[in-house]
This record gives C-alpha cells, structure tokens and sequence, in this order.
C-alpha cells in the first residue's frame, strides 16, 4: 500500500521473474543491445549478479566470476546479466568495460525488482535462474563459483544435505537454522559413513516439505569447521557431534547429547529443538 497508495496496480499482483528482468539489456559498454529472445535462444540459464564498483568484496569476487564464465560456464549454457548497484554512470561503464556478459542500465528501475525478488540485502550476490521457465534453481550461488571451480556440479541446484567442510551449504546460514554434524574428530570412515547415510534420507524429507532447516556435516576439519567449534566450544572427539546453530536467534546454539548419528537421534534431537526442549546456549560466550 505505502509503494502504490492510490491502488493504480491493484490487486498488486507479484510480477513474473520475467516482467521483472525485462526484455532489453546492454551487450557491452558501447551501448549495443540484445532482446530476451536472442539470449533463450542461446543460453539454458541466466545467472544475475548483483554487484557494483564501490563495493571490495565485488571487486575481489568478479575476477574470479570472469573466468569461471569464460572457462567452465558459458560453455555449459549460462549468460550472466550484470544487475548494478553503481552509484554513478561513470563507475558502472568503468566496471561492466571489465565484464563479458550483458548488463541493466545503471539506474534502470528492474535493478530494484530484481532485488526484492530474490530477497539480495548484500553484495556481491550471484542468482541462477532457468532461462526458459523462469524458474529460480540456485538464489544464492556464489559460493559455488568458488566450491565447484569445474562447473562440476553446474547449475548448482541445491542440495538437501551438504558438505560444509568443502564449502558447500553456507549461503543461508545467516538467515536460517542449521544442524551442523561435525565428523572430523572421527577415526573410524565406517562411523563417518554411517552418519551421513542416516542423515541423507533426513535431509532430503524435510526438503521435499519446504522446511528450511539446513542440513550439513563436516567430513573434516577443512572450511569454518575450526570457527564453529571454537563459537560453540566444541573440542574434536573421536565421536560425531550434533549440534543446532540458529544465527536468526541472535547467535543461539544448541547441542546433542547423543554420539552416533542414526534416525532416531538425529529425528529427536530436531523435535526437541522445535518443541523448545533444549537449553539455549549463546554463540561465543
């Protein structure tokens, strides 16, 4: 109501992702222009990047970003479209002359479209997006550009359990709870093993009904396993070990009694976090 007060789009129905992405975008800083049509007909997906000049970590990621795309992923069918947050037509030309792929207009309106759309509250921020249907396959795929250097995994379609000492599944631990299964104090790979078989099944249930707990584990000690042990005071024993991370809960963390990881364990430890049975222990105190 308080975008649209006199009601002129109502019922303010929400926009498709393609009359949000529009039909026009830049291909090259001369000014040239390709149609939406002319980038279906040669690319499966459309990666958006969320990114501007001003901001360091953008400025560090996009090399990398480059290569994968002239290496492994163009290649594989993804054009990326260039989503500016530059504050000025100068730092935009300046940056997207770096660039190989399309972009919007520096302060074009889909630019805030786009953003709310797949929720970007931070940059660098890298979307995957089917480029036939419309379709969101990855909403937070940077990570992987780094992860899966191969293009391996492409188009990176989210996993139900991940492996967080590769890297894997980190995107949204910031804004949803995850159950971290730390794995690296194990010496026996029959344990390990073990774990993740009864933990997959788990994973791949809660996913299929829209839950959004995360499922991780940590195969080694590889990755931020050393931060999580150290905000959670775990020490590494030769034991699996369960526990709860909820970061939207100002840093709350919660931890397992049990010491193998089977349905049973891991089903109970999940129905006693959601029924507030567990006590509530703070991150880094």
């Amino acid at each position: 109501m308080s975008e649209d007060p006199t009601g002129a789009d109502f019922p303010w129905k929400p926009p498709s992702f393609f009359d949000s992405l529009g039909d026009e975008f830049l291909s090259g800083a001369e000014g040239d222009t390709v149609s939406l049509a002319e980038v279906q007909s040669s690319a499966k997906y459309i990666g958006l990047y969320f990114s501007a000049h001003w901001c360091p970590p953008c400025r560090g990621f996009t090399p990398d970003l480059i290569k994968a795309y002239k290496d492994v992923l163009k290649g594989k069918g993804l054009e990326i479209i260039f989503v500016s947050s530059d504050r000025d037509q100068a730092s935009f030309l300046e940056y997207y002359g770096t660039m190989p792929w399309l972009a919007i207009p520096q302060g074009d309106p889909r630019k805030g479209k786009l953003s709310k759309r797949f929720g970007v509250s931070g940059i660098p921020s890298f979307v995957i997006v089917d480029a036939t249907t419309g379709a969101t396959i990855n909403g937070s795929a940077r990570g992987k550009v780094s992860s899966d250097p191969t293009g391996a995994e492409f188009p990176w379609v989210p996993k139900a359990l991940n492996n967080m000492s590769a890297g894997e599944g980190l995107e949204n631990i910031n804004e949803e709870t995850a159950l971290c299964v730390l794995l690296g104090g194990c010496s026996s790979k029959e344990v390990k093993d073990a774990a993740k078989a009864a933990l997959e099944p788990i994973a791949e249930a809660y996913k299929a009904k829209g839950d959004e707990l995360l499922f991780l584990y940590a195969e080694d000690e590889a990755g931020p396993v050393e931060q999580i042990r150290k905000l959670t005071k775990q020490e590494k024993i030769d034991a699996p070990q369960m526990v709860m991370i909820d970061i939207p809960d100002e840093g709350g963390y919660y931890v397992s009694p049990a010491t193998e990881v089977t349905a049973d364990t891991v089903e109970g430890f999940i129905s006693a976090y959601k029924a507030k049975g567990l006590e509530r222990q703070q991150m880094g105190k």
